[in-house]
């Protein structure tokens, strides 16, 4: 792989990370455009660990949040709601890597998730809860349960979670920043998960952990710096364009594109 192809999949993880259009669908169809081989372990794991840097976008975008330290109750609705994905991501894992190189799934996923935006503002007219402080720890949690739906590579960990607080009675503005609060200990853990404890390569062959092959050479380690430094640029970038959209016009839009991009990617990889 050329440095090229790792700045490029960089910059679509941070545009798409927040978007409820599915970062993991936008990577991997990227990679496969590029015909770039879907089993180079280290090519999944940089797919994975460059969400290190949109997780630090969160963090600066809504510092004041994050280190409010007077509010536990924040800390506490995050830990509740993270739960779910932590203990089924585990326990999923070896499933969820199986039908990341199924691009056909994926794109069907990517379709049907975009019929659900279409008609998701018309579902929930009469939000109750505008802010976070409003956010009971049942909702919270039942919000956690709603993100495990995107397992399921295509589906997109922000508009399952931001539909799930639309459920919950939240208005899109608040579901969609809560959504953007519990992605930095969800995608925190599944970077600290493939970073030290996963051992990546099939079975019976030299297995590697990820900080193993970041440190293997100097050209590895400039990679995985350079692919974070990106990511948080661009979702910097990407969340407040998300956000004013969102407000202003919903769903519908990401709907739309989710179909028309599914539709041409089913057809290319049928």
């Amino acid at each position: 792989m050329e440095l090229f192809h790792y700045i490029l999949i960089a910059i679509i993880e941070g545009l798409t990370e927040y978007l409820p259009i599915s970062s993991t669908a936008h990577m991997g169809f990227t990679a496969a455009l590029l015909g770039l081989d879907s089993n180079d372990e280290f090519l999944k794991m940089f797919q994975v660990s460059i969400q290190f840097g949109a997780i630090l976008s969160i963090v600066v975008l809504y510092w004041k949040k994050f280190f409010d330290f007077n509010n536990f109750n924040f800390y506490l609705k995050l830990a509740f709601a993270v739960i779910p994905a932590l203990g089924l991501g585990y326990l999923f894992d070896d499933m969820i890597e199986e039908v990341l190189g199924n691009q056909k799934v994926i794109s069907i996923v990517l379709i049907l998730g975009g019929i659900v935006l279409i008609f998701v503002d018309q579902w929930f007219k009469n939000p109750k809860i505008h802010d976070e402080k409003e956010i009971s720890f049942k909702k919270a949690l039942t919000i956690g349960f709603w993100q495990c739906l995107a397992m399921m590579p295509g589906t997109s960990r922000s508009a399952a979670s931001i539909i799930g607080g639309m459920t919950q009675g939240l208005s899109r503005k608040a579901a969609a920043e809560f959504s953007f609060f519990l992605a930095v200990p969800t995608m925190l853990a599944v970077t600290i998960y493939s970073v030290f404890v996963k051992k990546w390569g099939a079975e019976g062959i030299v297995q590697q952990k990820g900080y193993e092959m970041i440190l293997a050479t100097s050209e590895n380690t400039q990679i995985f710096i350079l692919g974070n430094i990106i990511a948080f640029i661009v979702a910097l970038i990407a969340v407040k364009t998300f956000i004013a959209v969102l407000t202003k016009y919903g769903f519908k839009f990401w709907g739309w594109y989710r179909i028309i991009v599914g539709i041409i990617l089913l057809i290319y990889f049928w």
